[in-house]
């Protein structure tokens, strides 16, 4: 079933507030129900209620969406705040905009903090229909027993609102950025000779402790590769701050490469995705950039999280995950057991899950 068989337009509605916080993974994954909510109100003007950033290295929904047309403004406020004076002006800011429909796309929390905000957007801001309100079963992250996986966070929030229709989660064009001619020639531009050359594309750097496999790693996979792939160039991705690490891991790289960090705005580094052979860092944002061009990503996964949860879209990826006894632990900074989960993946592991990617290239063309 398409999911665009799936969803009976509302032309009547004019105005649409769409909550939903976090940076760059955050609104990655929320994709397949931006382009649900357009589908579903094709002549709405769409506002994105979200945060401020509050980490250089985690890009802001609108640098992550940019002129996709998937909305067309946006909200903000600060991340936790009990500042009154904020709530209210914020408040104020959804009474003026006067939304007719309010779609709720938040990560699982507590019940208590799922009546808040409902109370503050129905009461304080005067928004009469609200989509998305998860029900109890929808505040816990389910496991599959039989694969011990669990339910995606992509799938999760698209069954919140299947009230407006299938958004589609498994179609590959229910991801698109929509990159625009401009940030495809940045990105040529970016890669100058690299253009038209088999490409392998790295992002090492990652905002979290806990997420982080070491450079020295990143360092012997480059030159693992490197001699495995003589062919190919390599493109480094990633922020302003990940340039350091970049530039280390890459120095083992013997064919011609790229440093790209800070360079390229997120969208721009989309459209450098969309040349690449592989994508190969830990959980990140630009993972699940690549995932959205439909590249296939070796990951160098942390336990932090739940397995599944959090694994970029499709099942042409490897993620080299191990379930250790502190799984699912969501610690930002591991010291204790000294990140244990990703110390214990080794540089053979990933480079045998990026032959497999390879090998699996090979058979298509």
């Amino acid at each position: 079933m398409h999911s665009d068989q799936t969803v009976t337009p509302d032309p009547s509605v004019r105005k649409v507030l769409i909550y939903r916080l976090g940076s760059l993974g955050d609104t990655v994954v929320a994709l397949p129900c931006f382009h649900l909510i357009e589908r579903k109100f094709p002549n709405a003007e769409r506002r994105l209620l979200t945060n401020f950033p509050i980490h250089a290295k985690a890009p802001a929904s609108a640098a992550v969406l940019g002129d996709s047309g998937l909305v067309h403004g946006y909200m903000r406020y600060t991340v936790g705040t009990r500042s009154a004076g904020e709530l209210l002006r914020l408040a104020r800011e959804i009474r003026r905009f006067k939304p007719d429909v309010l779609v709720y796309l938040m990560p699982v929390r507590s019940t208590a903090s799922v009546q808040r905000d409902k109370w503050f957007f129905r009461v304080a801001c005067g928004v009469r229909h609200i989509v998305g309100i998860p029900v109890p079963e929808q505040l816990e992250r389910i496991e599959n027993s039989s694969t011990g996986m669990y339910q995606s966070e992509a799938v999760r929030l698209a069954l919140t609102v299947s009230a407006l229709g299938d958004a589609g989660v498994s179609e590959l064009k229910n991801w698109s950025l929509r990159l625009t001619d401009s940030e495809r020639n940045k990105a040529r531009t970016g890669l100058g000779q690299k253009v038209g050359q088999p490409l392998v594309v790295c992002g090492p750097g990652t905002k979290m402790q806990a997420k982080d496999w070491g450079q020295e790693n990143w360092r012997l996979l480059m030159e693992k590769l490197s001699s495995a792939y003589p062919g190919f160039g390599l493109a480094m991705i990633g922020a302003k701050e990940d340039s350091e690490v970049s530039e280390y891991a890459a120095a083992a790289w013997l064919g011609p490469k790229v440093n790209l960090c800070g360079i390229l705005s997120p969208r721009e580094t989309a459209a450098v995705l969309e040349h690449a052979a592989v994508f190969l860092g830990p959980d990140s944002g630009p993972m699940h950039l690549a995932a959205c061009a439909g590249v296939p990503c070796v990951i160098a996964f942390a336990a932090r999280g739940l397995p599944g949860v959090w694994y970029p879209a499709g099942s042409q990826h490897r993620v080299i995950y191990h379930k250790v006894d502190c799984f699912g632990c969501n610690l930002e900074t591991c010291i204790e057991q000294d990140r244990k989960c990703l110390t214990s993946i080794t540089v053979d592991e990933m480079a045998d899950a990026v032959a497999a990617v390879m090998a699996k290239r090979t058979e298509a063309v």
